[in-house]
């Protein structure tokens, strides 16, 4: 997993919490890494889970909320770092129509050993997108928080259903979007 994804979960953390807390998960968290990760490096995805585990023991704040929020943060960060992958023509459903096919296309290009999801989209009419979700890394929670930073980047009113296709592993989901 890209290191991106660790400094800014670290960077959410102290925003939200402290920088203390920050310290605190990693000392509780026993990770190869020590905890110092850079944007570009890679990273076993287990130390992400670890940290967000321990956070959710230290805030009480259940796993699946705050990995929602950490995608919505995420979303908006990568806009902030990466705004020319982002365009507002077309809308919201054609912005994620193209995250398979244009989107992870560029990203591969800026870090060739990125391990990505993949998205399979289909329409359903004018306000429904089914977009289906596989990774060999249990986020599909973490993929549910970036639509809905997604919704709120786009200021577009959507239910955002998921399904879980992987028995409770989180690799493989179908999100059914419903705009309002």
């Amino acid at each position: 997993m890209k290191g991106i994804v660790f400094t800014e979960f670290l960077e959410m953390v102290a925003d939200k919490f402290s920088d203390d807390m920050v310290d605190d998960i990693i000392d509780d968290s026993d990770l190869e890494s020590e905890g110092i990760y850079t944007s570009v490096g890679t990273y076993s995805h287990k130390e992400i889970v670890k940290l967000v585990v321990s956070l959710s023991r230290r805030t009480g704040i259940e796993v699946e909320d705050l990995i929602r929020v950490f995608g919505q943060h995420l979303f908006g960060r990568f806009y902030q770092l990466h705004p020319a992958f982002f365009s507002e023509n077309g809308g919201v459903f054609t912005f994620l129509e193209s995250v398979e096919h244009y989107i992870h296309v560029e990203v591969r290009k800026l870090y060739p050993d990125a391990s990505l999801p993949s998205f399979v989209t289909e329409r359903e009419g004018e306000k429904v997108l089914i977009m289906t979700y596989s990774s060999q890394h249990p986020f599909s929670t973490l993929a549910q928080g970036l639509l809905r930073g997604c919704m709120d980047y786009f200021k577009v009113d959507a239910e955002i259903i998921m399904k879980d296709l992987s028995a409770g592993k989180g690799t493989h989901a179908e999100f059914r979007i419903v705009k309002a």
